[in-house]
């Protein structure tokens, strides 16, 4: 498929940050415009880049179409503030410059506080199940101009994050997916208000010929959308509807409302693109999930061990809180500004709280004469404490919860590393 040469073509482009996003960008616009990269960490790792690398000072004396901006940039506190917040009409996303270059291409652009990454590899599945030409990207780790041998029929599933939507500027997808919203990232957006605002721009883009679909039971999307100006069409997704569909699954993955929701999502589509719920089906019952989102490592009669790695937030452990009994939960990590667990009192009888990490203090707080709490330093002084306690425990099932509700960074790079350092103690845990 040809790309489209209109909007990126022989422009002069500045490529700032050179993460998965930015040398993804640089290679697929640096045939046919002319192109400096910036990164405020350029070191030898970037050598290859030296010949288009530009000196900060130069930066401002230099007269640019198009600024691309890597999503882990905050553009409030970054080397090149005062250039950027004057220049903020030029500056555009990976989503803009794919948008514009394959306009005929169909994108799902999906996006929300929590299940995201989980939803989008579901769809993919289904859709590859059904031969359709799926490309996963996004947020997920695949960027979006990566791809290669792009064709009008291929069908694009997009993991959207709030820093890719409020950098974006041209970007429209045929479908729009706000799965669930709470208060997340308030470091970068500023207020919770702000990172509404950018997670609602991915609908309020779109034109009268696409699709947006939101929860019809979570009463503050609906709150928020009375107070935006929608041209899309707008589907209310209940869950509720597909009651027969989910009787018949097998999976066990699909215990829990927050993935029966995901599910009907996909259901909702699966009508516009015509596929078929059999075969549906038959992905729903083998889908594993990601590695460390609410993954089963183990499971029998005594003991089930979930490592959810992934979850960065109260909100996005909560589901699993009021899924379970006879919890020996693992916490900790660094805290998201202003997050809160909004978990009912009769819950918190089921649960062992195993605090770690930095901020030790603001969970204790939180959980203090809620339900038993132990706290230690690291991660595998805490997994010590537990292994002890479950000895000796009651002879009920037990299930040993390691879903942080924290970001990672304090004790570890991200939470993959996180969640493969919890796995190494698996084969001690089972022997308890």
């Amino acid at each position: 498929m040809k790309i489209k040469k209109n909007f990126f073509f022989k422009k002069k482009i500045l490529v700032y940050g050179l993460g998965l996003s930015g040398i993804a960008c640089f290679n697929f616009l640096k045939k046919n415009n002319y192109i400096n990269v910036y990164d405020d960490n350029f070191s030898n790792k970037h050598k290859k880049y030296k010949n288009y690398y530009l000196n900060l000072k130069k930066i401002p004396k230099k007269n640019f179409d198009y600024i691309f901006i890597s999503p882990g940039i905050n553009i409030n506190k970054c080397k090149l503030t005062n250039f950027l917040q004057n220049n903020k009409n030029k500056i555009v996303s990976d989503l803009d410059i794919f948008y514009k270059s394959f306009p005929a291409c169909k994108k799902i652009a999906i996006t929300g506080t929590n299940g995201k990454s989980t939803t989008c590899k579901l769809l993919h599945e289904v859709l590859k199940k059904h031969n359709r030409d799926s490309r996963l990207v996004g947020n997920i780790g695949n960027p979006i101009l990566g791809e290669k041998k792009i064709k009008k029929n291929t069908i694009f599933v997009i993991e959207v994050s709030s820093y890719q939507i409020d950098y974006s500027n041209y970007f429209q997808s045929d479908f729009a997916l706000i799965l669930n919203i709470s208060p997340d990232h308030l470091e970068r957006h500023g207020n919770y208000k702000n990172y509404i605002k950018a997670k609602f721009k991915l609908i309020e883009k779109q034109e009268k010929n696409s699709i947006s679909l939101i929860d019809k039971n979570n009463m503050q999307l609906k709150g928020i959308l009375k107070k935006k100006k929608i041209n899309s069409k707008l589907k209310l997704v209940d869950f509720k509807k597909y009651k027969n569909f989910n009787k018949l699954i097998k999976n066990q993955y699909f215990n829990n409302l927050p993935n029966l929701k995901n599910l009907s999502f996909i259901l909702e589509i699966s009508k516009e693109l015509k596929l078929q719920k059999n075969k549906i089906l038959q992905v729903v019952n083998i889908f594993q999930g990601l590695n460390y989102r609410q993954q089963v490592i183990f499971d029998n009669e005594k003991l089930k061990i979930i490592n959810d790695s992934k979850s960065t937030s109260l909100s996005a452990t909560l589901p699993l809180l009021e899924s379970y009994k006879n919890i020996y939960w693992i916490l900790g990590g660094l805290a998201k500004k202003g997050d809160k667990l909004n978990l009912k009192r009769r819950y918190f009888k089921n649960i062992k709280a195993y605090i770690y990490g930095k901020n030790k203090k603001f969970f204790q707080k939180l959980l203090k004469n809620k339900c038993e709490i132990k706290y230690s330093t690291d991660l595998k002084q805490i997994i010590k404490k537990l292994q002890v306690d479950l000895k000796d425990g009651n002879n009920k099932k037990k299930t040993i919860l390691f879903s942080p509700a924290a970001a990672s960074f304090d004790q570890f790079n991200n939470f993959e590393e996180r969640g493969k350092y919890f796995n190494n103690f698996f084969k001690n845990l089972i022997n308890v």
